[in-house]
């Protein structure tokens, strides 16, 4: 069966063909700033004048940039210079206060003022999915080489990785690399309500250790007052359709994309959609596996960070994830999906 309507094209692409599997050197070479992101710096964040802690927290980033002096080791005459320890510093504030901005400007900034640094930005689900496909080991080694390690949404879901998590700080930190994460919790908070926390207690409290924590308080600059859009008509999807350049755009049923999405590994979903700039997902319904609901999840989470043009047809996007999974463990990842897919919604319909 093929993603197609009578009257539609189905595009130049088919997602269906593709069997991407990146090498170390090339999966490192995907932690940049997304395409959306592109374009960001300090100079354009606007922090709300009602919240002074978003100017705060930009002046501590450039800041936390400032190079340490090096550290000398050793008696003298035989002392030698060592690099200095890491430093981490944890931005936490709510939806749409400008954090991931932050996070972007920190990357580009690191790279203008030492042009020979290594810098990586990637969010914490992504980097459990290059742990899991390099294996802790070898990303505790491809790692160690970076200065500075960017980390977006960092969030603590469950056992697993919370142990992941707090490995990889305590191994990289003292060996001389700085790291940065946003949040939606505070650090000392990690967990909570997603797993029982009491008995991992000392690996969050490590966590929280590794880092200064800031608060970035405002509103969600991106909230309209709005109904959430929801998906596209079938004659609303034919409109977009004819605005779309055939040889990029990639059309898929929402049951072809669960079933091709089991046999690409996570980390390999922004390679699965290179060359795509504009993707139809049709046939949207409820979601009865919470692991199809995680994997469409991290599938919308590509698309938007890759600033792709995006529409979706089907049910309705209070249905599409059981009201279970929208409390549960996964509330925010959910939550930000929904308010992703309404946001590619609203740019569908307005071309």
């Amino acid at each position: 069966m093929t993603a197609s309507f009578p009257g539609h094209d189905p595009g130049g692409i088919d997602l269906r063909s593709r069997q991407p599997t990146l090498d170390r050197s090339r999966l490192l070479d995907t932690l940049v700033p997304s395409a959306r992101f592109a374009q960001t710096r300090f100079e354009t964040y606007r922090p709300n004048p009602e919240f002074p802690s978003q100017e705060a927290a930009r002046q501590s980033l450039q800041q936390f940039l400032e190079p340490q002096p090096p550290k000398k080791t050793g008696i003298w005459p035989f002392q030698k210079v060592v690099k200095p320890a890491g430093r981490g510093l944890y931005l936490d504030g709510g939806f749409g206060v400008g954090k991931t901005h932050l996070l972007a400007s920190t990357y580009y900034a690191a790279r203008e003022r030492n042009p020979g640094s290594r810098v990586a930005l990637m969010s914490f689900q992504d980097l459990m999915y290059l742990i899991g496909a390099l294996k802790m080991p070898q990303a505790i080694e491809a790692l160690r080489g970076y200065d500075l390690l960017l980390i977006d949404e960092f969030e603590l879901d469950d056992p697993g990785n919370t142990h992941m998590a707090n490995t990889l700080l305590e191994a990289l930190i003292p060996a001389g690399v700085n790291v940065v994460a946003t949040s939606n919790t505070a650090p000392g908070a990690l967990g909570e309500g997603r797993f029982s926390t009491t008995d991992f207690q000392r690996q969050i409290e490590a966590i929280a250790g590794q880092f200064q924590s800031q608060r970035v308080d405002g509103p969600d600059y991106r909230h309209r007052g709005t109904a959430p859009e929801q998906p596209l008509s079938e004659a609303e999807f034919s409109q977009w359709l004819s605005r779309q350049p055939r040889e990029s755009l990639s059309v898929i049923t929402a049951d072809e994309l669960d079933g091709h999405l089991t046999v690409v590994h996570p980390s390999q979903f922004a390679a699965l959609l290179e060359g795509v700039q504009a993707v139809a997902v049709t046939g949207l319904h409820p979601l009865s596996d919470q692991n199809s609901a995680l994997r469409l999840v991290h599938f919308i989470d590509k698309v938007y960070d890759m600033g792709l043009h995006a529409a979706f047809t089907g049910t309705s996007l209070d249905t599409l994830f059981d009201e279970s999974y929208r409390h549960g463990a996964f509330a925010k990842k959910y939550s930000r999906c929904l308010s992703r897919l309404s946001e590619l919604l609203s740019e569908a319909r307005q071309g």
